[in-house]
């Protein structure tokens, strides 16, 4: 079985695009979208309002880990044999395609109200460094800070 949606066509600016309106659709207020040296889109950051403050969130998008999942199941004949040997394109596609899905079930819970869009963007919510909350907790081995008395 290959990766989830491994066989796209779909063009990673469209899925962009499809992202943004599903968080626009759910209260994002700003959305940006990151391309990397070669014009590739490679993280899409979006606002939020909570009790009048703006909150950022950068969702990253990489296709070269994505290519590595690829061309390893490509090799063990886990991709349809029809399906060309992956390049990085093709990864794109398939990563922004896969972040699509990820946010369309995490709003599908927000619909139900079992969660806020705060609780469900919390790993990728960016401090002031530019780096996301799971980033830092992941350079602190994952320690809380010390509060403050």
């Amino acid at each position: 079985m290959g990766l989830l949606n491994y066989s796209t066509k779909i063009p990673a600016l469209r899925t962009a695009g499809e992202v943004q309106g599903i968080l626009a659709k759910h209260g994002a207020k700003a959305i940006m979208i990151q391309y990397d040296n070669e014009g590739r889109p490679e993280a899409l950051t979006f606002n939020i309002k909570h009790d009048q403050q703006d909150l950022s969130y950068r969702l990253p998008i990489t296709p070269a880990k994505a290519l590595k999942v690829l061309e390893a199941q490509h090799q063990r004949g886990q991709l349809r044999h029809s399906q060309p040997k992956p390049d990085y394109e093709q990864a794109g596609k398939v990563a922004w395609r896969i972040i699509k899905d990820w946010v369309e079930a995490q709003m599908a819970i927000l619909e139900t109200e079992m969660v806020s869009m705060e609780e469900v963007f919390l790993p990728y919510m960016l401090g002031k460094e530019g780096k996301t909350l799971y980033q830092v907790m992941s350079e602190r081995g994952f320690y809380l800070p010390e509060g403050r008395g």
